[in-house]
């Protein structure tokens, strides 16, 4: 297998997850919780989104194309989804909803939305894996992609464990900070899945 490929495909699916940058966000979606409790929503997230992405790995665009649904318009629905919460974490209002749910059971939980769909098994990391296992020659070149896949999604979920220690060197103030900064950055975000999914369509809006 060319190492170059192997290279170039990790440092794709690097960029487009972002583990590094998705942590931030794991801390502010998961406010206060112990490191049992964001341990449990890392696995969940990592498997979830591993999941997802060895699906499309396998059957690529059919299963999208299977029940009617193209990229761009996956990409459209995806960006709405960010947006809702992007607006949850500028107005508090997911604090505000695990506040008035304190003792109950059904704690709000983002290990499926929107922490595995859409930030990491998003419109951009499905698209990438169809386009390098697509690349890939052989049945070699298809492991070699996923092992690729599973390298990255294993630094994501030992970057979210690190999340109670980025919380304590950031604080309560840090971390309000950095939740409003973060709900400005996933809805500009958003804003370019949409973009990106209406010239998809063929409507281009110019630059």
């Amino acid at each position: 297998m060319d190492i170059a490929f192997l290279v170039s495909a990790f440092v794709t699916l690097f960029v487009v997850i972002d583990p590094i940058g998705l942590t931030p966000v794991f801390i502010a979606l998961t406010p206060g919780m112990t490191v049992q409790q964001r341990r449990a929503i890392a696995i969940r997230t990592t498997l979830i989104a591993a999941g997802l992405l060895f699906l499309f790995a396998f059957l690529g665009e059919q299963v999208l194309g299977f029940i009617g649904i193209s990229m761009p318009a996956f990409r459209i629905a995806g960006g709405i989804l960010l947006f809702l919460t992007a607006l949850d974490m500028l107005f508090e209002r997911r604090t505000k909803r695990r506040e008035d749910q304190a003792g109950a059971e059904d704690v709000p939980d983002p290990s499926v939305f929107p922490m595995a769909i859409p930030l990491i098994a998003g419109p951009g990391a499905i698209a990438s894996v169809i386009l390098l296992t697509g690349e890939a020659s052989g049945t070699l070149g298809l492991v070699s992609v996923l092992g690729v896949l599973v390298a990255v999604l294993l630094l994501a979920f030992v970057f979210f464990l690190s999340a109670n220690m980025f919380e304590h060197a950031l604080g309560k103030t840090g971390i309000l900070v950095v939740t409003r900064l973060l709900g400005m950055l996933l809805a500009a975000l958003s804003v370019q899945f949409v973009l990106d999914g209406i010239r998809g369509f063929g409507m281009g809006l110019g630059g």
